[in-house]
């Protein structure tokens, strides 16, 4: 992915949560499925990106991904949360609805 590519993906007024992952990672097995239980259930109001730290160092290191999964929620090219680790839904969710309500 080229860094002008993830610009214009974080660029955006809907949320953009970035989900730092690799394919080997137990626990990131464990977030993908609850990534996609929530853009089920908030459609349009989120994006989800999936970012292969192995197949993009470049933009790991940059960001300062030390330990996966991290997800980081981007809104209008700001990174606006962050966090390590499997995170829930509804964790998740409180994210995007008080950036979506803001």
């Amino acid at each position: 992915m080229s860094k002008t590519n993830f610009g214009e993906l974080i660029n955006s007024s809907t949320p953009v949560i970035m989900d730092f992952y690799a394919d080997w990672c137990a626990p990131c097995r464990i977030q993908s499925p609850i990534l996609e239980k929530l853009k089920a259930e908030m459609g349009d109001a989120v994006k989800i990106v999936k970012i292969d730290v192995d197949r993009n160092p470049a933009i790991a290191q940059q960001l300062q991904i030390m330990g996966i999964p991290t997800l980081m929620i981007f809104q209008n090219g700001k990174a606006v949360w962050r966090a390590s680790g499997v995170q829930q839904i509804p964790v998740l969710k409180k994210q995007i609805e008080a950036l979506t309500q803001a």
